[in-house]
């Protein structure tokens, strides 16, 4: 009869869901309440070591003394589910238990494939991803392997967080009100030719521009940007933008403002994969008031008489 399965194999309606949760920026002031509650109550979380770190600032994730044991060898948070080479398992305060799985980069296909098979054993599955998934983030890689398994009948959500580029420009004031795009210099799954082709195009389209993963090659992508964009125009060099003193750069949060003439000239704040920088336009400024410097980006160029 159409519709009937083997017995003792779940059916969809008995099984988890795969949630894909950006967190932000970093520390979870920046977060969802959304993700916050998908984090608290999944069976298991599967997130990397600097994220389990956030996660834990403001109890998202229980303490490191609340770990009873680790899950390498059989059990975890819901019964019966899939173990985990490596897993630790958490007792939160009420009583109720969940499974923490640390995520490298090397290990992110096996973390897909094992989270399908958690999630059709009745888990819920909380793969988390910093900022965003779908900016940069995590949210390709698991549609990505659930075609390659097909993997139809898994539950798959997206729950969304605040990427680098609006945590970094609330930081700013107001860079990005007007037409804005985002651009990864990473070269590992497309060349650098494509890269300079979209700079190229964002620059003369008069795009504020947001470079994401500056660790690679940011002085070239910065000399493109000036072959069609001023050199005056406000430039700003973000570390850790929502990670206060929690994220990989040894000050902190940390923002830069200088000029596109003169932004490779600032090497020493550009510190790794925290690190982002906002190009502005034409219409970009720099304003202070009596506390601090901004960028102000008006929308169409309109003044207080267009409002």
């Amino acid at each position: 009869m159409a519709g009937e399965t083997p017995s003792g194999t779940p059916t969809p309606g008995e099984y988890g869901t795969l949630y894909v949760v950006g967190i932000g920026p970093g520390l979870p002031h920046a977060m969802t309440q959304r993700a916050k509650d998908v984090i608290r109550t999944a069976d298991c979380v599967v997130a990397s070591n600097l994220y389990q770190e956030f996660l834990r600032r403001d109890g998202t994730l229980p303490p490191e003394s609340a770990e009873v044991g680790a899950t390498a060898d059989g059990g975890t948070a819901a019964e019966g589910g899939t173990t985990s080479e490596g897993g630790t398992l958490l007792e939160r305060p009420d009583g109720s238990r969940q499974e923490l799985v640390r995520s490298t980069m090397g290990r992110q296909v096996e973390l897909a494939r094992e989270a399908f098979e958690r999630v059709r054993d009745g888990e819920d599955v909380a793969h988390v991803s910093g900022g965003d998934p779908n900016v940069y983030g995590k949210s390709d890689l698991v549609f990505v392997m659930a075609r390659e398994e097909g993997a139809t009948d898994v539950p798959i959500e997206i729950v969304p967080g605040v990427t680098a580029a609006l945590g970094g420009a609330a930081n700013l004031g107001a860079p990005l009100s007007n037409d804005f795009c985002t651009v990864s210099l990473s070269d590992k799954w497309r060349g650098w030719s494509e890269i300079e082709e979209k700079l190229r195009a964002a620059a003369i389209s008069g795009f504020v521009v947001f470079l994401y993963n500056c660790w690679r090659d940011y002085e070239r992508a910065i000399e493109v940007l000036r072959q069609e964009r001023a050199d005056d125009v406000p430039v700003a060099i973000i570390n850790d933008a929502g990670r206060g003193d929690a994220g990989r750069n040894i000050e902190g949060e940390t923002f830069t403002l200088t000029t596109l003439g003169e932004a490779t000239e600032h090497d020493e704040e550009v510190g790794g994969m925290g690190t982002s920088i906002l190009v502005g336009n034409h219409e970009t400024e720099e304003w202070a008031n009596d506390y601090r410097d901004f960028l102000v980006t008006p929308r169409g160029g309109r003044d207080v008489e267009d409002f």
